[in-house]
C-alpha cells in the first residue's frame, strides 16, 4: 500500500470517527479555535475579557 493510499484511508477513518462522535468532535474543534485565539490573536483587552468571563463560570460550577 502507498504512502498516498494509506494517507487516504486515515482521512476516511478520520471523517467516519467525526460522524460517529459528532458531540465530543465539535467540541474539540471549539476548545482548539478558543486556544488558537487566546494564544496567537487575543489583545489583552480580549484576554482580559476572557479571564472576566471563566472566572464568572467557574462560580457558576
Amino acid at each position: 500500500m502507498g504512502e498516498n493510499q494509506m494517507a487516504t484511508k486515515q482521512t476516511e477513518a478520520n471523517k467516519r470517527w467525526q460522524e460517529q462522535n459528532k458531540e465530543y468532535s465539535n467540541y474539540l474543534k471549539s476548545r482548539s479555535t478558543a486556544r488558537g485565539f487566546i494564544k496567537n490573536k487575543a489583545t489583552v483587552e480580549d484576554l482580559m475579557d476572557l479571564k472576566k468571563m471563566i472566572e464568572e463560570r467557574i462560580k457558576e460550577d
